[in-house]
């Protein structure tokens, strides 16, 4: 190595490498993602969402006292006000270009004004706002649907858990216990995960004393992006384009993926900022959505077969790994989800995590104001 390249500036941008906070909701390393002390791997394999939630926003593991009372709230909490329902299936219905993360971003600013705690931040009206928002996104995500499709909206079910109310409201089918149970661990992989870019936009905002709803709005605004929680929906849109290009044997998705680096193409539900040795939440997910195709016949494994190629080629000839949003498209699609409501599902699990961080936030704030490095002109006359 030579002196100029050991003396090289670590490159920064988009704060990559630099510790802005504290915070004692998770910690992300290269070999483990913890919940407040709790594993993922063991979270996903023992706790259910609602547990995992409850965990998240409490503080602390739920007792089977605890944990039935929270279920009995939540499905109670479901519905919203009929004004914020028909606005929203409306939007949808009337606008079908728009994207169903915008919509669900205005269902939640109207959220706002039926919030008898909107304005009110104190530690126990932030987490009736949290427990409020929590049981309703689904319904807000399901009326989009519906009204992207120009059907009935639904009314939430009270006799299903989050994941399977979730599908319900979606789809209009009720899910079996293995559907089920594959969003449930989905939900629980996606509920949390440090100063994420939607994550610390939430604390941004809350951290000029602003209200919660105005900060999740915040956090669904940079959830949307492509580089953020829309890797799913574009991991997913390239996998139908590979395998459609590749019908018939015209050309080998390994020729498909060559042209792909030569073109500098990026390819979604690869790569993450901290996971430099593979998302330990990707094999995961790509097991329960496995199972699920193994289920459903040769047109749903196909899916995986495919993702199993491309994700080989990445690896052999870019060394780089899936993250979690790459099989979470191919589970979302085999289970018959809209793929443009994808990254509203994350919403619907991420919630958890962006409420918790914006209740620390508010517990012990400080307004977040960074500082930044000037690059413009040098000092210069108007009159000059």
């Amino acid at each position: 190595m030579t002196a100029a390249a050991a003396t090289k500036p670590q490159d920064t941008r988009g704060l990559a490498g630099q510790t802005v906070g504290e915070t004692s909701i998770c910690a992300v390393t290269q070999t483990q993602l913890i919940y407040r002390g709790y594993e993922i791997a063991d979270l996903a394999e023992h706790a259910s969402f609602e547990e995992v939630a409850f965990l998240l926003l409490a503080g602390h593991k739920p007792t089977a006292e605890e944990l039935k009372a929270f279920r009995q709230e939540q499905a109670s909490l479901r519905p919203v006000p009929a004004s914020v329902r028909d606005t929203v299936a409306r939007i949808a219905r009337e606008h079908p270009d728009a994207h169903p993360m915008s919509v669900l971003r205005t269902g939640v600013s109207l959220l706002s004004h039926q919030d008898p705690d909107c304005e009110d931040n104190s530690p126990a009206a932030e987490l009736r706002k949290a427990k409020r928002l929590l049981a309703q996104i689904p319904t807000l995500i399901g009326a989009c649907q519906r009204g992207r499709e120009g059907k009935p909206v639904l009314d939430p079910d009270p006799t299903l858990g989050h994941a399977a109310n979730l599908l319900w409201l979606i789809t209009g089918r009720k899910p079996d216990e293995l559907e089920a149970r594959v969003m449930d661990v989905s939900l629980v992989l996606y509920a949390e995960h440090d100063f994420n870019a939607s994550t610390f936009s939430c604390r941004v905002i809350c951290s000029t004393e602003t209200d919660m709803h105005s900060a999740v709005c915040g956090g669904i605004g940079a959830l949307k992006g492509p580089l953020h929680g829309g890797a799913n929906e574009m991991a997913m849109e390239m996998l139908k384009e590979i395998d459609h290009d590749c019908a018939g044997g015209t050309i080998t998705v390994d020729a498909w993926m060559q042209r792909a680096f030569v073109e500098k193409r990026k390819l979604m539900g690869f790569g993450h900022r901290v996971y430099k040795n593979g998302d330990h939440r990707a094999p995961i997910l790509r097991g329960w959505g496995l199972k699920l195709a193994d289920r459903m016949g040769p047109q749903a494994r196909k899916w995986f077969d495919l993702g199993d190629q491309v994700q080989a080629i990445m690896l052999r000839d870019k060394n780089i790994h899936p993250n979690v949003d790459f099989p979470c498209g191919m589970t979302y699609f085999v289970m018959g989800i809209p793929v443009p409501q994808y990254t509203p599902i994350f919403v619907a699990s991420r919630i958890t995590g962006w409420c918790a961080h914006i209740m620390e936030q508010h517990q012990n704030n400080r307004i977040i104001r960074p500082l930044a490095d000037y690059s413009g002109p040098a000092l210069r006359h108007w009159k000059g």
